[in-house]
């Protein structure tokens, strides 16, 4: 990654701007930028206690006996976000926000940077490593560690290439003048380290189809995802699966 170079902080703000501008989108696609204040704590100390608080209000609000479905959804919703930002500054910017001091709202998922700083990389050779790097290796590998209960470290995985399509399938929706840089960043990134082998792109607009299950589809009353590996017909008693995993509830992800 020779390529890369420090960004010009109004560069960094201009990304996360942007970002910001297609909220409208879906919650993952929200960061606040600025000093922080009571509400926020560092995502490392999330990190640190596998994010307790929100496994354990998402098994009670989806009435589940089985943590590791809650903690798996939780840290599908936390990856998405990462990926909403990374991915959207980088198609369309080329920059790539330093993530290191990230904020964690304290009784939710919604992310804080203090202040825009990143790199800038020239093109995918850079770029793709740099992402998984940024969001994989600095980010949800500390989170799979800090995790209270059992979760395969495949599934986590699975869960983290179907947020890096669903980042891309939106943002390439949002911003059609994007998906071409979108669409190469997803399929590179897809072909790297743990992302390697976890799903692929089956058809226009980004379809995905993962390779491993989420576990949604164990929550009394739910539907498979649109991208389960299960296959598509439903079971009796159950609704038809959706077009994204994201529909299956309003905040599936938060």
């Amino acid at each position: 990654m020779s390529g890369l170079r420090v960004a010009a902080p109004a560069s960094v703000a201009e990304a996360l701007a942007g970002i910001a501008g297609i909220a409208g989108v879906g919650p993952f696609f929200a960061v606040t930028v600025g000093a922080a204040d009571g509400r926020w704590r560092p995502v490392a100390h999330a990190y640190a206690d596998g994010m307790a608080h929100l496994v354990a209000a998402r098994a009670a609000r989806y009435g589940t006996s089985e943590p590791r479905i809650a903690a798996s959804i939780v840290q599908l919703g936390h990856a998405a976000r990462l990926w909403a930002l990374v991915l959207g500054c980088a198609a369309a910017h080329g920059v790539v926000p330093d993530l290191g001091d990230l904020h964690q709202e304290s009784g939710g998922g919604a992310l804080r940077l203090p202040e825009p700083r990143g790199l800038v990389a020239p093109g995918l050779d850079d770029l793709a490593p740099l992402l998984y790097r940024t969001v994989m290796a600095e980010h949800l590998a500390p989170l799979a560690a800090g995790l209270r209960v059992k979760v395969a470290p495949g599934l986590l995985h699975g869960n983290a290439a179907s947020a890096l399509a669903e980042a891309a399938r939106d943002l390439a929706g949002a911003r059609p003048g994007l998906r071409v840089p979108v669409s190469g960043l997803a399929r590179r990134l897809l072909g790297l380290g743990d992302l390697r082998g976890r799903g692929d792109f089956t058809g226009p607009g980004l379809t995905f189809r993962r390779r491993t299950c989420c576990l949604y589809h164990r929550v009394p009353g739910a539907a498979r995802c649109g991208d389960c590996w299960f296959g598509r017909a439903s079971r009796p008693g159950r609704p038809e699966p959706s077009p994204t995993v994201a529909t299956l509830d309003v905040d599936h992800r938060a």
